[in-house]
């Protein structure tokens, strides 16, 4: 027989008053902060307003300036409280993250410099669709049409690989669909290491833009079932964030967390690599331009090999024309910064579904009206959606040929379905022959 709970008495709910949650509209997130709001107080500490001054005194009393919160000088998208502003400044992700580390080279991978000043570029970015002319729009869509049909078209293969030792997850009835969907991603990028005899003892994987670590952490569980106890994976990542998953592992020392910007990240000073004989650098959605200051760092760097190359791609409207790899392929046919920036504008086509926004579709669904397709620049949503994955195509083309200009032989892959994302393309790549018969006599 179960015991009876106790009723609560008026002294117990005074006792345990209703949490309330903070006030504060994310404009980014487009709903309201989920933090616990601070006592008295509609907002929670990270969005408590600043203390405002009076015009009558400039003195507070000693609680009010014990409890003033003031924005922070290095990011004012946060606030800190006055007293703790000196240790705060040494601890902010936003400080700049110059360091003594020898790793640490202030912009190695950035790029070469350029004839365009950051404010031409700046410009160029600031281009609106649909005030471009005629001329200039199709132009550009005809010379993406061309490469797209002279050097891609229907080359791209689609892998259907998975990893054992993700089974008994992706059976899991508990899980939702974007846990299963990320799970998907992780254990076709392993079939596709395990597949190109990639998942090897001496070896250190280094995953650029690591995050929370998922994709490091399958990965580690993975060497550790195969008995491959000298192997490593060695993360990289310029944030510090909380719930990472690679702190889960029974045996953390396989794991290795180095904190630093791909764009100043001197891959051969990093002490972690010279206790392996390999090197195969991994990453899982890698934004925009840091595939390029990946490549940059994989390549540009004398001393530095990568036996592999392992990425999967998104967000190529997040490149910049500083540090896109492809630049020369893309000036021979003839685009340059302005036409590159109009390009990591239409790529968005690809995936951005009717182009409504998430408020126009939920009120058009409310009033039970289907949502109209939005003309934009006189092409259908059908036309965009596939002018879009072409862009993003040609983009990556420019990287395999950047690849290719330094002794790698690179290739794209489909290594999961659209149903599951449509960021579904990979980059992979290894030293050819002839690179790997140079690097031997070297060393």
């Amino acid at each position: 027989m179960e015991p009876v709970k106790a009723k609560m008495t008026t002294t117990d709910l005074a006792k345990d008053p209703i949490t309330t949650t903070c006030s504060y509209w994310v404009p980014r997130k487009k709903r309201r902060c989920k933090m616990t709001a601070n006592k008295d107080s509609q907002f929670c500490g990270a969005h408590a307003p600043p203390t405002a001054t009076t015009s009558t005194s400039d003195e507070k009393s000693g609680e009010d300036a014990f409890q003033e919160r003031i924005p922070c000088p290095l990011d004012h998208k946060h606030t800190v409280f006055k007293r703790k502003l000196a240790k705060h400044l040494t601890i902010c992700n936003a400080r700049d993250q110059e360091s003594s580390m020898p790793y640490i080279v202030k912009g190695v991978n950035s790029g070469e410099d350029l004839k365009e000043t950051d404010e031409e570029l700046d410009k160029f970015n600031q281009i609106k669709m649909h005030e471009l002319a005629d001329e200039e729009f199709y132009s550009l869509i005809d010379k993406v049409k061309e490469l797209y049909d002279k050097h891609i078209n229907s080359s791209i293969e689609e892998l259907k690989l998975s990893h054992e030792s993700l089974k008994e997850e992706l059976n899991r009835k508990d899980y939702g669909q974007e846990t299963l969907r990320q799970l998907t991603q992780a254990s076709s990028l392993l079939g596709i290491l395990e597949n190109d005899h990639q998942l090897t003892d001496v070896t250190s994987y280094v995953e650029f833009g690591a995050g929370k670590g998922q994709l490091a952490y399958y990965l580690a569980t993975a060497l550790q079932a195969q008995q491959l106890s000298q192997s490593q994976v060695v993360l990289i990542d310029r944030m510090s964030l909380r719930h990472k998953k690679d702190n889960k592992l029974a045996n953390k020392e396989v794991v290795q967390r180095i904190r630093a910007d791909i764009a100043d990240l001197k891959l051969s000073a990093l002490p972690e690599l010279k206790k392996t004989q390999r090197t195969v650098a991994i990453s899982k959605h890698l934004c925009g331009a840091a595939t390029d200051l990946t490549l940059r760092c994989l390549l540009s760097d004398e001393d530095a090999s990568s036996d592999y190359v392992l990425i999967a791609l998104c967000c190529h409207h997040r490149c910049s024309w500083r540090s896109y790899v492809g630049r020369k392929f893309l000036q021979e046919a003839g685009i340059g910064p302005r036409e590159f920036a109009i390009l990591t504008k239409m790529v968005s086509w690809a995936v951005c579904g009717t182009g409504l926004s998430r408020e126009r579709r939920k009120a058009m669904e409310t009033a039970a009206c289907p949502p109209t397709e939005a003309n934009t620049q006189r092409l259908t949503r059908q036309e965009r959606e596939q002018i879009g994955q072409q862009c993003k195509r040609v983009l990556d083309y420019g990287r395999l040929e950047y690849l290719r200009s330094h002794g790698y032989q690179a290739e794209l892959k489909f290594y999961v379905s659209r149903d599951v994302t449509l960021e579904n393309v990979v980059l992979l790549a290894r030293p050819s022959s002839s690179k790997l018969e140079c690097q031997n006599k070297c060393s």
